[in-house]
């Protein structure tokens, strides 16, 4: 009880994120995860969640990857409205917009000429786990499994990082018959790694944001 009481009290004294704040950080978060997914995308690695599910749709049909995500993250939308609040729900898409806006429009302003698959897994999977612990650290997500991870967190289920990594496992497994076996143990670290982010920094015993 004087845990909780401290807790509560630690809790109350924190002033929340102005809207200026949360625009700018769900501005840097798109860019962020952008990047994440460029790099990814040049080495033909993927990644956890709906956005792995995404490059990997993308590698099997020739679709572009912003057209894939924004598609198959709506039901998660919708999810996000009902169970984790309005805000949220607003900031979210609002996220879930910007990062395939900014991949489609991406080549247009940069492109690679040689990325080394150990750069796209460490650098793209540290780009992606912070772009999604800024999204988080605002109320709001990347979408897909990120949405349903907060609310499991959000009701002292399982942290998020955990179910983000039982779910990664679920699409490295699909992507066995895509990738060589280089192009998977790569995508294998770069999951790792994000979701390394996320357990370790995500942490509402540690850390409270609003």
């Amino acid at each position: 009880m004087p845990a909780a009481d401290s807790s509560s009290n630690s809790i109350a004294g924190v002033s929340r994120h102005s809207a200026a704040e949360d625009v700018y950080a769900l501005f840097i978060s798109a860019i962020l995860f952008s990047l994440g997914v460029l790099l990814l995308k040049a080495t033909g690695l993927v990644t956890g969640s709906l956005s792995g599910l995404s490059l990997l749709i993308s590698y099997w049909t020739g679709y572009r990857f912003g057209w894939i995500f924004a598609a198959i993250n709506m039901p998660f939308l919708v999810f996000a409205f009902f169970v984790m609040g309005r805000g949220f729900a607003f900031k979210t898409l609002s996220l879930c917009l910007m990062i395939p806006a900014m991949t489609l429009v991406a080549p247009d302003f940069l492109t690679f000429s040689m990325v080394h698959p150990v750069v796209a897994a460490l650098g793209g999977g540290a780009l992606i786990g912070n772009a999604i612990l800024v999204a988080a650290r605002h109320s709001a997500s990347g979408g897909g499994v990120g949405v349903v991870a907060l609310w499991l967190q959000k009701r002292h289920i399982m942290k998020a990082g955990s179910f983000q990594l039982g779910v990664d496992l679920c699409v490295l497994l699909l992507s066995v018959t895509t990738l060589t076996w280089l192009q998977f143990f790569w995508s294998a670290i770069g999951m790792v790694v994000v979701n390394g982010v996320m357990i370790v920094w995500h942490r509402p015993d540690r850390y409270v944001a609003y």
